[in-house]
């Protein structure tokens, strides 16, 4: 039986990739096949590290990624009020499509495998994870279900009982940026069966902000497949992971009030900031220490010595952009929770 972990990447990336790398080398307790997940066709960086490391691998399998292409197209194309929100956001009509690429791990070579994000750093070793996978076919490690459940689905509550049958439904979402599973884990028939409810509406339950991770969670609870979550049901046994808490770091190793994390998780922060960082901007990034760290473990002699601060000016513009950007944003959002709600009334 193969243990693996896949990657989903492109050169945009590059730098967190190249980081993460360096952190499963250092922290997995054993050296672990990777294989990398094309998010596009920009890879000219990615070939290059790839072909420097003799346990990583690029996935190639292109029937496999037309497959799932075409599975997250159907599902949105025919999903009338993703279509309808994202025009009015200005959003392509397949938003985030290649982040579904993720799904070709489980017709992947490993047999079992945890899947990583980019921007994630391996702190200690998962072994444990692997194991647990002996009585579960999805783990996962998150407190996404202690957050609103309309990031993950924002269907009607009736709509939703209808659809999943399940009681606390809160209890049971998780985040898709790292998660463990088998291959073959979804058979062909399985997938023509969420293919089929999916297009005949039951994707009005699915969350339009993060489609690939709303669609894994519908799939993971409609299949009914053994699932577990280690910060759930081991709550105090495990360690936040996301960037905005405060962890100590020894040996450039996070810890959560003494416990070691399994993996530091850089959700929602730009890939840019990662690449102006290295490339010796003074970027302020949580435990930027410890990134900078993986980033150049193997090639010390190209991190920056230096950090140059940028012109108070392009820091105000930057940081009008941002704000202004995020105001629209919850505008959009609020606005159309607003028009659901109105629409739901009539």
């Amino acid at each position: 039986m193969t243990d693996g972990i896949y990657i989903l990447a492109n050169d945009v990336v590059y730098d967190q990739l190249v980081a993460l790398l360096n952190s499963i080398e250092a922290n997995a307790g054993r050296k672990i096949p990777i294989c990398i997940l094309p998010y596009n066709e920009q890879l000219d960086k990615v070939k290059a590290e790839i072909a420097s490391r003799d346990n990583v691998s690029l996935f190639e399998d292109y029937d496999s990624i037309a497959y799932w292409d075409d599975f997250a197209t159907q599902i949105w194309k025919n999903y009338p009020r993703a279509q309808k929100t994202w025009r009015g956001w200005g959003f392509p009509e397949l938003y985030r499509l290649p982040m579904h690429r993720k799904l070709c791990a489980v017709d992947g070579p490993f047999d079992r495998f945890i899947y990583f994000d980019a921007d994630t750093l391996l702190m200690g070793p998962v072994d444990y994870v692997y194991e647990k996978l002996d009585a579960y076919d999805w783990v996962v490690n998150d407190f996404q279900y202690k957050s609103d459940l309309k990031f993950v689905f924002d269907g009607l509550p009736e709509q939703m009982q209808q659809v999943f049958n399940l009681d606390n439904l809160q209890s049971k979402i998780f985040c898709a940026g790292w998660f463990a599973t088998k291959k073959n884990i979804f058979s062909p028939a399985i997938r023509a069966d969420f293919l089929d409810k999916l297009i005949a509406g039951e994707a009005e339950v699915m969350c339009c902000l993060g489609p690939d991770q709303s669609l894994f969670n519908y799939m993971v609870l409609k299949s009914g497949i053994p699932y577990y979550n280690f910060a759930f049901h081991d709550c105090k046994q495990s360690t936040g992971n996301h960037w905005s808490s405060r962890f100590d770091v020894v040996d450039n190793v996070l810890y959560d009030q003494g416990r070691q994390l399994t993996y530091l998780h850089y959700m929602s922060i730009s890939s840019s900031n990662f690449t102006q960082l290295c490339a010796g901007e003074d970027i302020n990034i949580p435990y930027r220490d410890v990134f900078l760290y993986y980033r150049y473990l193997k090639s010390p002699e190209q991190k920056p010595t230096s950090l140059k601060r940028q012109s108070p000016l392009l820091r105000l513009q930057k940081t009008s952009t941002s704000f202004f950007n995020q105001k629209i944003n919850n505008i959009k959002l609020n606005y159309r929770n607003f028009k659901d709600r109105i629409t739901n009334q009539t």
